[in-house]
C-alpha cells in the first residue's frame, strides 16, 4: 500500500489530462449523488452514470484543455488578469459547458428532441451561474470546486419550476 501511495504522485504529474478527467468526473458524480441526496429521493444511479458519461466524455476534457488555453493567453494571478479569466470563462466557456450538458444529458435519456431542455433550460441556468460562479472563480481560481457546479447543474437542470420562472430568481441550489 506505502508503494502505490508514494507512485500517485508521480503518476499524477507525469498524466495530468488523464488524472484531471477522472478527478473532474468522480467529482461531477459525487456532485450528482450528492444532489440527488439533498433531494430526499431515492437515489437513481442511472441519472448519476449519465451525469458521469457527460462528464467524461466532454466536460472534464473540455474544462481541461480551456482553463490551460485561459491560463496560457491570460498568464498571473494579478486581479485584472483574474477577472479578464472569469469574464472570459463567463462568456465563452460557460455557454459552452450548458449547452453541451443539456445536451449530452439529453441524447443519453434518448429523448425525442435533444435541444428541448437546452431552449427551456438554457437561461435560467445560465443566469444563475453568473450569480455565482464569478464569486467562486474569482476567490478561488486555480482550484475550484466541481461538485459545486455538478450540484448547480443538477439542481436547475430537474426543477421545472425554473423553465418559466425569471433568471433573477432562480436558486443556485435547491433542495426542493
Amino acid at each position: 500500500m506505502a508503494g502505490w501511495w508514494r507512485a500517485l504522485p508521480r503518476a499524477v504529474r507525469r498524466y495530468p489530462w488523464p488524472t484531471n478527467v477522472l478527478l473532474y468526473t468522480a467529482l461531477f458524480s459525487a456532485g450528482d449523488a450528492l444532489q440527488q441526496r439533498l433531494r430526499g429521493g431515492p437515489a437513481d444511479w442511472q441519472q448519476t452514470r449519465r451525469v458521469a458519461t457527460v462528464a467524461v466524455a466532454f466536460h472534464a476534457n473540455f474544462n481541461y484543455v480551456w482553463l490551460r488555453l485561459l491560463e496560457r493567453s491570460m498568464p498571473g494571478r494579478a486581479p485584472r488578469a483574474v477577472l479578464a479569466k472569469v469574464l472570459c470563462d463567463q462568456a465563452l466557456g460557460g455557454p459552452v459547458a450548458i449547452s453541451a450538458f443539456y445536451a449530452g444529458m439529453s441524447i443519453l435519456q434518448r429523448k425525442d428532441d435533444i435541444f428541448l431542455d437546452l431552449r427551456q433550460k438554457f437561461w435560467n441556468t445560465y443566469m444563475s451561474g453568473l450569480m455565482y460562479w464569478p464569486f467562486v472563480q474569482r476567490s478561488s481560481r486555480s482550484s475550484g470546486c466541481p461538485v459545486l457546479h455538478s450540484l448547480q447543474l443538477s439542481a436547475v437542470s430537474s426543477r421545472s419550476d425554473l423553465i418559466s420562472s425569471s433568471p433573477l430568481q432562480t436558486p443556485i441550489l435547491s433542495c426542493d
